[in-house]
């Protein structure tokens, strides 16, 4: 079932299906980025991508593609075809109709009550199926759809834009821009991939911030996007209910949700009426010594939003909090060359490193550059389950 070689063929047919796939990284949400080739006597006879929840997924999409030519021919998968029925037909149902004679299947579903069930289906057609062909690549194409499943938290991104000295503000808060437009755009389309857009209390009083995505509506049809559909959900931080009711975000269109305390929901009825007149969602999350638990709130917005990857844009405390909490999966530093100087802001409060040994490990992945700004992108050695 897990053949050790795969030929050159097979690996071109399945690095094509992982292009496809990525073509959805920005639009599938919360459904995992999916791709397919169908390949008849050496030909690509159809191709799919799915592309948003509610439509056709990658393999109905090439075998409506490819017709009759289907039969007999081999497909290449970037994830083991559904076996249920949702908003959509089972995929694995549609292959054993369509008389596929072979599936290449990069992935397992990461689902533990869905894995094995699709391929399951096709072998029991007596179609043959051979798994882990570029799997590593495939998983990189939906790192939050797998960790929902598997732990029951979302991917998290923590993003931070800092001077050279790592500062992020001046010491009145100022802070507009350090980076460049380049780097700012990057941004944006980070946000457009998150299923949520997570700030605290701290910045939203400091900058009154829209937390929205601002991209051109060209470059929104490249990533599958429209003006609406490229909107995160919007979360902020806030233990005591301090937030304003004339933020900025209020006026805006779409959900935002404001994590407290349970006393604070307790204490403030009148002012959670105020906030439930704006239209504002309170989630009450456990709390210590006002600080909010990071995992409730991580726990929630997987399993009651169905959110694949958060983006965390905050404060120095915030995203310090993130970072003790063992749960940030990759790390942005978007860096600009520039000093602010030793009484600007730093990136992050870190009350747990007072010595050597308690410095927190990161590992570099990548480092990129937009325009006359670098991002670092990198990931804690240890990441929390």
């Amino acid at each position: 079932m897990r053949p050790s070689h795969f030929s050159g063929v097979d690996v071109e047919h399945m690095q094509r299906a992982i292009e496809l796939a990525d073509k959805g990284r920005y639009s599938t949400k919360p459904n995992p980025a999916v791709g397919c080739v169908l390949v008849k006597d050496g030909q690509v006879v159809g191709e799919g991508w799915h592309q948003q929840a509610g439509l056709p997924h990658a393999e109905r999409i090439a075998l409506a593609q490819a017709g009759e030519l289907a039969s007999g021919a081999t497909a290449y998968v970037t994830l083991e075809p559904c076996s249920h029925t949702g908003r959509t037909p089972p995929c694995a149902d549609g292959l054993v109709e369509a008389g596929v004679a072979k599936v290449f299947v990069a992935m397992l579903d990461p689902n533990p009550l869905v894995a094995g069930k699709g391929i399951y289906k096709l072998t029991q057609a007596n179609i043959i199926v051979k798994i882990g062909l570029l799997e590593d690549q495939a998983k990189q194409l939906n790192p939050g759809f797998i960790r929902k499943m598997q732990n029951k938290l979302p991917f998290v991104r923590l993003k931070m834009a800092s001077s050279l000295d790592g500062r992020t503000a001046m010491a009145d808060g100022e802070s507009q821009w350090i980076t460049g437009e380049e780097a700012r755009i990057e941004v944006h389309k980070m946000r457009a991939r998150s299923g949520a857009l997570l700030t605290g209390i701290g910045t939203v009083l400091a900058d009154d911030p829209s937390l929205t995505v601002r991209l051109p509506a060209e470059t929104l049809a490249e990533m599958n996007l429209t003006s609406e559909s490229c909107q995160p959900l919007r979360v902020v931080l806030d233990p005591y209910l301090s937030m304003p009711l004339e933020s900025k975000m209020f006026d805006l269109s779409g959900r935002i949700i404001i994590m407290t305390s349970r006393d604070s929901v307790k204490a403030n009825p009148e002012l959670v009426e105020l906030f439930q007149a704006k239209k504002v969602e309170l989630v009450a999350v456990a709390a210590e010594d006002g600080r909010l638990d990071i995992r409730s709130i991580l726990n929630y917005l997987a399993e009651e939003e169905n959110v694949n990857e958060v983006m965390v844009e905050s404060g120095a405390i915030v995203a310090g909090a993130f970072i003790e909490s063992g749960l940030v999966n990759e790390l942005y530093c978007f860096v600009a060359p520039s000093l602010l100087g030793h009484l600007a802001k730093p990136m992050f409060v870190l009350p747990s490193v007072e010595h050597m040994a308690d410095k927190i490990q990161l590992q570099i992945g990548s480092v990129e550059t937009f325009g006359e700004d670098i991002c670092i992108i990198s990931k804690p050695i240890v990441v929390r389950n």
